[in-house]
């Protein structure tokens, strides 16, 4: 059943912003995942081509949580919390607890199982938070609202890996390692994300108020909370196949899309360590270290230009800005290997940080627009396993490429990436996006 279109108002700038400020936890979440997490599983003896496997909790958790999570949200309702917030809130609380304890981890094992279930956190809250600005938000505003969650993006990465950088300096003492030790400068980074993690969160909650159901929603809502137990727990995976089989057809071609551009992201942030250990001649802290400075600079830059986005979207297309970025992303990918600067190795950072922030609020927007509104959190879950499946496969399959075809070698791994991204940026021309121009 279609529901009403309900009619949004605008809100102020610092209201999206406010009610955006809970991305920031997550994202720093997910920086110290990009940063952090392989050289600890180095630390504790994990060989390189292991890094893709032992990965895999994200894609996993990511395939399972988001979709059953969004699908479960667009059919939540309490007076008192919300119809999205009651999920980022558990998922938050759940990733926090994680970061406290992940480099306490004193075996390979502890850690990986720790990532996964730092990973089922992060999902639970981050999905229902790609729906809320796009509940809360009239059309006009969602290039806007999804924008501002890139520069989250952009800040809470900048403050993760601005944190490694600092806390090495600071306390890093001897580049000596120790085989089988988390080096403790590194506890610092993951003690301020567990706190960030649930306060940015619980900061959004209190500032920004959901807008109730209709009364044909909160009717499918009573309906759904009739249902005998195990009806429920089928309800949401009912929504999920549904909303698969009645997927635009926009949705398959960005899928195309994501398959190829997040294959290359899991690439680079696997393999920039291992990189820096084989270019720069640096030990595994060294090349951490030198890997978060590229992460810092690179998320600057897309702190930079998030919301400069809108603008050049509004004038020449989303897809235009969106290829363009993402052929960036590439090309800094192929440069990279080639340079034994390690400063002017943070200059590629410009073309992949623009590229980061497009990736990151660019399709979001387009997608919100063309979904029905009763199912955009489902939609959402399904966007989001647009981007999990190619982070699975790539789990799976890198390992034996990266070790076999690619001689086990780390720049040969770097431009495998480059390769991907730009078939990425080609695939993105085939998106129409005659219905979903940021400009009305």
């Amino acid at each position: 059943m279609k529901l009403p279109k309900i009619n949004k108002p605008s809100l102020s700038f610092w209201q999206i912003l406010n009610m955006n400020v809970g991305f920031l936890g997550i994202q720093y979440s997910f920086g110290l995942q990009q940063t952090a997490i392989n050289p600890i599983f180095l630390y504790l003896g994990a060989p390189e081509d292991m890094l893709p496997i032992l990965n895999i909790a994200g894609p996993v958790t990511g395939l399972i949580v988001q979709p059953i999570i969004g699908a479960m949200s667009d059919k939540t309702w309490s007076n008192r919390w919300g119809r999205r917030k009651p999920y980022f809130l558990i998922g938050a609380l759940l990733g926090s607890v994680c970061l406290f304890l992940f480099p306490h981890s004193p075996l390979l094992w502890f850690a990986v199982g720790l990532l996964w279930i730092l990973d089922v956190g992060n999902n639970m809250a981050m999905e229902p938070y790609r729906a809320f600005v796009g509940d809360k938000l009239p059309e006009k505003q969602l290039s806007l609202g999804y924008q501002m969650q890139s520069l989250f993006v952009g800040a809470g990465i900048l403050l993760a890996n601005g944190s490694i950088v600092l806390f090495q300096y600071l306390f890093g003492g001897e580049s000596v390692e120790e085989a089988g030790v988390i080096p403790q400068w590194i506890y610092y980074s993951f003690y301020i994300g567990a706190f960030l993690s649930l306060v940015t969160i619980l900061y959004s909650v209190f500032k920004t108020p959901e807008i109730p159901p209709t009364d044909e929603e909160l009717e499918e809502i009573n309906k759904i909370k009739a249902l005998p137990f195990s009806q429920k727990i089928a309800e949401p995976f009912r929504e999920i196949s549904q909303a698969v089989k009645n997927m635009p057809k926009f949705m398959w071609r960005l899928g195309a899309v994501y398959l190829f551009q997040w294959y290359a992201l899991f690439i680079y942030w696997q393999f920039t360590t291992p990189l820096f250990k084989l270019t720069l001649g640096y030990s595994t802290s060294e090349a951490a270290s030198q890997a978060a400075k590229m992460s810092l600079t690179y998320n600057t830059v897309t702190m930079l230009v998030a919301l400069a986005l809108v603008p050049l979207t509004v004038k020449f297309g989303g897809k235009k800005i969106y290829a363009l970025s993402v052929l960036g992303s590439g090309i800094a990918l192929f440069l990279i290997p080639y340079i034994s600067d390690p400063n002017l190795v943070l200059v590629p950072m410009i073309l992949f940080g623009i590229g980061w922030a497009a990736m990151m609020g660019i399709p979001y927007t387009m997608v919100s627009k063309i979904v029905p509104q009763e199912r955009r959190g489902v939609y959402m879950g399904v966007l989001n396993m647009m981007i999990v499946i190619p982070m699975f496969i790539q789990t799976l399959t890198f390992g034996p490429i990266y070790k076999y075809l690619l001689g086990s070698n780390a720049i040969n791994a770097m431009l495998f990436g480059a390769v991907f991204f730009v078939i990425a940026a080609l695939l993105i021309f085939r998106l129409n996006d005659s219905k979903n121009k940021l400009s009305h």
